[in-house]
């Protein structure tokens, strides 16, 4: 299995889209994207990542083909103190189970840890998210426990309370 991270490109708007799921949707992004907004966004991302300041994503290739998603952003503070970099991801359901998301987020802590983007990579999850803790536990983060975000709502749209996990890169 060769995982790999590499900027999207407006090209791979349209796999992006189709990678998404319920499980997408409630998890990270709240909703279905489209084709011209993922065109928009991977745009916004490029500018970032040439300008070497906010949040940066990258597409996540299992042996040459897209099986996700991963970005970090030093911007986040919801849970976070000074240093922390959030990271978020996403694994097409085709790619799920296979050990992606956790290659994918250790590769980019490296990212983070090349770039001087902080000290401190975190992952602010929802308990209720197994997949996603055993993602973290697999990939070295230790738990800080739990906090009531100001930012993230459950579909209810009641606050949702996290797990911070955190790993020093």
């Amino acid at each position: 299995m060769s995982v790999e991270l590499r900027p999207l490109t407006p090209a791979d708007a349209e796999a992006h889209c189709a990678g998404e799921d319920e499980l997408t949707v409630r998890w990270l992004t709240g909703g279905y994207g489209t084709v011209e907004g993922t065109r928009e966004y991977v745009a916004w991302l490029a500018a970032n990542a040439a300008a070497g300041t906010g949040k940066r994503g990258f597409g996540v290739w299992l042996d040459g083909r897209l099986a996700g998603y991963v970005d970090c952003s030093p911007d986040v503070r919801d849970g976070l103190v000074e240093g922390d970099v959030n990271i978020s991801y996403a694994t097409h359901p085709w790619a799920r189970g296979r050990g992606v998301a956790v290659e994918a987020v250790r590769l980019v802590c490296d990212y983070i840890r090349a770039e001087s983007i902080g000290v401190r990579a975190a992952l602010r999850i929802e308990p209720e998210n197994e997949a996603s803790v055993r993602v973290a536990v697999k990939a070295g983060f230790a738990s800080m426990g739990d906090f009531v975000s100001e930012t993230d709502t459950r579909p209810d749209g009641t606050p949702a309370r996290m797990s911070l996990y955190v790993l020093d890169v």
